[in-house]
């Protein structure tokens, strides 16, 4: 069975006044567990998964994980928000160290007000050549991901406008959205390398792509989605993830290449994605033309629709788009409650109330 694994970033925020709190040391050091790991920023914390087999696992994983670093929060007088960026909570300067210096000192401006979390899915495959074809398979799919996901409707105090403005965050950075189609992984790596030779990377594993080889695990990582507003989301993102990559291997098996996609056309999806989530008009890549979000998001259920049936998660993830779709996105439900009671409803807390049951 295809394995997969979640990495969770949050925003830590003081627990009275919902201001950024750079605790994320005290924070480890609380926790005392490697599944709790530095970020970015000192307001920022990850949560790991272990390798997970099956949606029961990995859900509680994803609930114990939430519920440690909500604790280990608590101890420095914090809580860990579960959004995409911080909206209109202050951002206090604080002097970067080590890698992180590096990318400050290197992108300067672009990273000034950058702390953006996502949900990141790791998904097992086998072999770089096998991963690089997956790439070019699941990559027009990825912006309907990111409509299902949008979190961060808030910047420095206002409504964007969009539903992912981490995402219009993310796009600053050189090299980012959907990776370009490869003939292989030699070309995969050879792009790399261009772009930390040209200075636009600081090294081979920092590509913003939004679905790219990890550096550390036999997985590809999927960095598309904004950071879950409850562990259900995050469960959802992780299912279709892996019944995407599933998808592809058979594909592959097949002897059936995935076709190259236009990049403009691509950056216009991740584009509309970001804007609307699943309340606008989304963008078919593979098609070129305007389509309903809510269309493009069912053609990505009909399209993996075998691979989760093979995996036993098809009744899940139905049931678990059905919450999406009546409770709204996660920028829906900040929105509702307006930006100053939005921090409250992003408090993680484990499996809150609500949460779609896994």
């Amino acid at each position: 069975m295809v394995t997969m694994g979640v990495e969770e970033e949050f925003l830590l925020a003081d627990a009275g006044t919902g201001a950024a709190a750079p605790v994320a040391e005290e924070v480890l050091r609380a926790a005392s567990n490697d599944v709790v790991r530095r970020e970015l920023r000192p307001t920022q914390i990850e949560v790991a998964t272990g390798v997970c087999h099956t949606a029961g696992a990995l859900a509680a994983e994803l609930s114990a994980g939430r519920e440690l670093v909500a604790k280990a929060a608590a101890t420095a007088g914090a809580v860990p928000l579960a959004t995409g960026t911080p909206g209109g909570w202050s951002l206090p300067s604080h002097p970067a160290r080590g890698r992180a210096r590096t990318i400050t000192e290197r992108y300067r401006g672009v990273v000034g007000d950058y702390e953006a979390c996502g949900c990141h899915v790791h998904v097992g495959v086998p072999g770089k050549e096998t991963a690089v074809a997956v790439l070019n398979h699941v990559g027009p799919w990825l912006p309907s991901l990111l409509a299902l996901s949008v979190n961060s409707p808030f910047h420095n105090g206002l409504d964007t406008g969009y539903g992912s403005w981490r995402m219009v965050q993310q796009s600053r950075f050189p090299g980012s959205g959907i990776a370009p189609w490869f003939s292989g992984h030699q070309a995969y790596e050879r792009e790399v390398s261009r772009l930390v030779d040209c200075g636009v990377l600081v090294d081979a594993d920092m590509s913003f792509w939004l679905l790219r080889l990890s550096g550390k695990f036999p997985t590809v990582e999927f960095r598309t989605a904004d950071t879950a507003g409850t562990a259900g989301e995050a469960l959802l993102q992780a299912l279709l993830c892996r019944a995407l990559v599933t998808r592809a291997l058979a594909e592959l098996d097949a002897g059936r290449e995935a076709r190259p996609c236009s990049p403009q056309v691509a950056a216009a999806a991740v584009w509309a994605a970001a804007r609307y989530g699943l309340a606008g008009e989304g963008v078919d890549v593979r098609a070129a033309r305007p389509k309903p979000a809510g269309v493009l998001v069912a053609e990505l259920l009909a399209e993996v629709a075998p691979a989760l049936e093979e995996h036993g998660d098809l009744p899940l993830v139905h049931q678990l788009v059905e919450w999406v779709w009546h409770h709204g996105t996660g920028a829906d439900r900040q929105r509702e409650r307006g930006l100053t009671g939005a921090w409250r409803l992003m408090r993680v807390k484990g499996h809150e109330p609500g949460t779609p049951p896994a």
